[in-house]
């Protein structure tokens, strides 16, 4: 529930806290360890299953403090946020196996939580194992950049041990007090936070449910969200049809620092947008001489493919590139093997990975099939210039909208546990699971499916230019009498 005291400080609120590391060095277990201190009463090890996000209560030089940590977005969600000027965690958790050290994916974690400029606390797991060797990761790390206390640095760092909970209250401690630290700095460019704030949240997570719609997870930052509140970002104006609480609950509200699940977007919002209670949705970008690496907009370039194109000699991608079709949008080019960046890169930017001649790893394999990576290696090129010009032909097939029908609503009335609308068909036809998009004047209120088709008792499968019908769709939109119902494929 929201907070609605206005004097609270920048440190009441619950820092939220994003965990990186190399696949298979403890992230998982660490947050379980976590979850099972918390001093509320909650279901373990579910949350990251509802909504990617969780969060614990401990108690903290006599208060009861909250931390939200963020799991799931790692690579994606920088790199998104980074490009609009956004940033969803206060601090980073590198996570470093104490076993087997700085690996390929602990270099990409470190780049991109550099990037982001955020506090940084190096947590060194599997500390009870007898095959540790700590000071030896240590100076993996500190070969990396990251200048660890206690070597001449000021990032701290802490060894715990997941299985025996190790010092897993005292890694707690240590993020509150990584916070307080860094508190006034904090405040300095943010402002003062405050529950009667505007809204202002970051999407970490999204996708569409075929069911319920597009689902999309938030980090709040500053304000407060209401369910049924009108919501902006890019995208246009959408309404909180629900907000469900990191333990699968349905709530009314949430405040700065929360992680909720919301539904009754207009369309999937992207991972790392804004989202407002204001039509006005700022972006700044600071200026920077670091390389810039394109991103890509499924939903500014729809007709667009993008690609990472790798090959095993400039040759070889000089011939390529001029040959490509031209709907191919290429992300970034280079010579050499296929690497775990790649494949981040790919991900956070829906992109295709080609290689032509190019070595892949096992371990990149293995990485490009669990971030759900394409990932495809040729050896002849026009077989790789044939198959790219068929995957933009698929794309334009499948973007071409056909129009079945229209109708009107003319009524509403509930009917067992959900709501029937009345139509009259105005143009075509109209049949059960046809999707359908709700229009109101120029207005889109959202996409869903006929799920039943009736004219008095009788159920009907189709219903044709001239008739009445009731049906019933899912999900439930926000629809008023007067609506035009659109009938589409």
């Amino acid at each position: 529930m929201a907070n609605t005291d206005k004097k609270s400080t920048l440190t009441t609120y619950p820092p939220v806290v994003a965990v990186l590391g190399h696949v298979d060095h403890g992230k998982t277990t660490l947050l379980d360890a976590v979850r099972s201190t918390s001093i509320a009463e909650r279901e373990h090890g579910g949350i990251t299953q509802k909504i990617g996000a969780s969060s614990v209560e401990i108690a903290h030089e006599g208060k009861t403090r909250k931390i939200t940590f963020i799991d799931t977005p790692g690579h994606e969600a920088f790199a998104k946020m980074r490009g609009r000027g956004a940033q969803a965690a206060d601090i980073g958790l590198l996570i470093v196996s104490s076993v087997d050290g700085v690996m390929p994916q602990t270099r990409e974690s470190i780049a991109v939580l550099k990037q982001s400029g955020i506090p940084l606390i190096v947590v060194l797991t599997k500390s009870d194992l007898p095959t540790k060797n700590p000071e030896k990761v240590k100076g993996q790390i500190l070969r990396e950049g990251v200048m660890l206390e206690g070597m001449g640095g000021e990032v701290p760092v802490i060894e715990v041990a997941a299985t025996t909970k190790q010092n897993i209250k005292e890694l707690l401690d240590l993020i509150l007090l990584v916070q307080e630290l860094h508190a006034s700095d904090a405040a300095s460019k943010v402002g003062e936070l405050s529950p009667t704030n505007p809204l202002n949240a970051i999407v970490i997570e999204s996708h569409l449910d075929q069911k319920a719609g597009p689902r999309a997870t938030l980090i709040i930052k500053d304000g407060t969200i209401n369910a049924r509140q009108e919501l902006f970002n890019e995208d246009g104006v959408s309404k909180a049809r629900s907000i469900m609480n990191e333990d699968g609950k349905m709530i009314q509200s949430a405040s700065i620092g929360d992680a909720v699940e919301v539904l009754g977007f207009i369309k999937v919002p992207q991972v790392g947008a804004i989202i407002t209670d204001s039509k006005i949705v700022q972006v700044s970008v600071e200026a920077s001489d670091e390389k810039v690496v394109l991103e890509y907009s499924p939903d500014a370039n729809k007709d667009e493919l993008p690609i990472i194109l790798l090959g095993d000699s400039e040759g070889s991608l000089e011939a390529i590139t001029n040959a490509l079709p031209e709907k191919v949008n290429i992300l970034e080019q280079k010579t050499g093997e296929m690497t775990e960046s790649d494949v981040m890169h790919a991900k956070s930017t829906g992109a295709l990975i080609i290689g032509f001649n190019s070595k892949v790893r096992p371990d990149v394999a293995k990485l490009a099939r669990t971030e759900k990576v394409l990932m495809k290696n040729y050896t002849i090129i026009y077989e790789l210039l044939d198959e790219l010009a068929d995957v933009i032909e698929g794309k334009r097939l499948a973007q071409i909208e056909q129009i079945y029908g229209t109708a009107k609503i003319l009524a509403s009335f509930p009917f067992e546990k959900t709501i029937v609308l009345g139509i009259s068909v105005t143009d075509g036809r109209v049949a059960r699971g046809d999707k359908v998009r709700i229009i109101r004047g120029e207005e889109i209120i959202g996409e869903a499916q006929i799920t039943s088709l009736r004219v008095g008792k009788n159920v009907l499968s189709k219903v044709e230019k001239g008739h009445e019908a009731g049906v019933v769709i899912a999900p439930m939109l926000d629809f008023i009498v007067g609506d035009m119902l659109l009938s589409h494929e």
